[in-house]
């Protein structure tokens, strides 16, 4: 029992400092430095809705940027024809945007048929995402391949919130309560079912578990988290355009999860940090700038090949590999597993 209680510490202990950072990064940094941070912050809400879509569930979603760029397209339109820039009713508009698409997506892709195989699921979300992107890039009401501006900011009463240290701040506070959401909910009884659904979902169908259902609620919950993400981000950018909805950003949510650690919430946000700040460095750099993306990709491969449990899996267990060691540093794996067991069984008897 010792041994688990010391691997949570250390991951709460990780889970602060990375706060730390995050705050002085911000607080240190100012102008366009603090802008590029406070981006990073709302790409990460979208690589959490990834983590729990396909790090928790085992649903392969390669669409997440149609509920972030649709989120965002909803609350453009809303602030061009009726001048909504509250910020609770832009949050609200786009986490309801997200939830509703996401909902009928998992109706598709999920609710459908009675088993839903991962390559239909990824390529279902995929498909629908890059419709998304090919309609928005071609329907002039929406500003087609230009996309739409926002010349408002948000405002949380009178006060008008630009982008800088006030919606740094906000991001960073919506982040923590997302993530202390998302975390609750991992190791709730809601989250053990997705541990036994990720482990094997046989068993769970056996017992009565409606997996499908299971499923579609994370799958819309991730929805509106990625269409908060979205409507925050076109206001903070000032500009959505396709390329924000399209099968390329869902990749990238994918990339940042698989980067910085599946299953495990943090794992993904160092992930945004790590693949978008490697970015911008090698940009900068003169004689690598025309190849950088050729050399971020073969980072990524070797990182996802070689490190399957990524970042988070060199400061949680760096002397192993594999997606299954988490089960032994995180709390709502393998360690609860006999709990899910238990409760099945008396389900069934029931």
């Amino acid at each position: 029992m010792v041994e688990p209680r010391l691997r949570i510490s250390k991951l709460l202990i990780i889970e602060v400092t990375a706060l730390v950072v995050l705050l002085l990064l911000g607080s240190l940094s100012g102008g366009y430095e603090q802008t590029i941070v406070t981006k990073l912050v709302l790409l990460s809400l979208l690589a959490i809705s990834f983590d729990l879509c396909w790090g928790y569930s085992g649903i392969m979603a390669f669409g997440q940027a149609l509920f972030f760029g649709s989120a965002g397209y909803v609350v453009a339109l809303l602030n061009l024809h009726w001048a909504v820039h509250d910020f609770f009713l832009v949050a609200l508009a786009g986490a309801l945007t997200g939830a509703v698409g996401s909902a009928l997506v998992a109706w598709f892709v999920l609710l459908t048929r009675r088993k839903v195989e991962i390559i239909f699921v990824s390529l279902g979300t995929l498909s629908t995402s890059y419709i998304a992107e090919r309609l928005a890039g071609g329907w002039q009401a929406i500003g087609a391949a230009n996309g739409l501006s926002i010349s408002d900011p948000l405002t949380v009463g009178s006060y008008e919130m630009y982008s800088g240290p006030a919606f740094f701040y906000t991001a960073v506070l919506l982040l923590l309560a997302i993530y202390c959401l998302a975390r609750w909910l991992v190791r709730s009884q809601f989250g053990l079912v997705l541990s036994g659904i990720r482990q094997n979902e046989e068993r769970l169908a056996f017992f009565g578990y409606r997996i499908q259902v299971f499923k579609a609620i994370v799958f819309i919950f991730a929805g509106a988290i990625a269409g908060l993400a979205g409507a925050l981000s076109s206001f903070h950018e000032s500009y959505i355009g396709p390329n924000n909805i399209g099968f390329l950003q869902s990749t990238y949510a994918g990339l940042y999860a698989l980067f910085g650690g599946p299953g495990t919430l943090l794992g993904p946000v160092l992930g945004v940090f790590a693949i978008e700040g490697l970015g911008f460095a090698l940009s900068d750099i003169e004689f690598i700038r025309g190849i950088w993306p050729a050399i971020m990709g073969i980072l990524m491969l070797v990182v996802v090949v070689y490190r399957p449990t990524g970042l988070m899996g060199l400061m949680l267990n760096g002397r192993k590999s594999g997606p299954s060691r988490f089960a032994k540093a995180l709390p709502f794996d393998q360690s609860k597993s006999s709990k899910l067991q238990e409760g099945a069984d008396v389900s069934a008897r029931g």
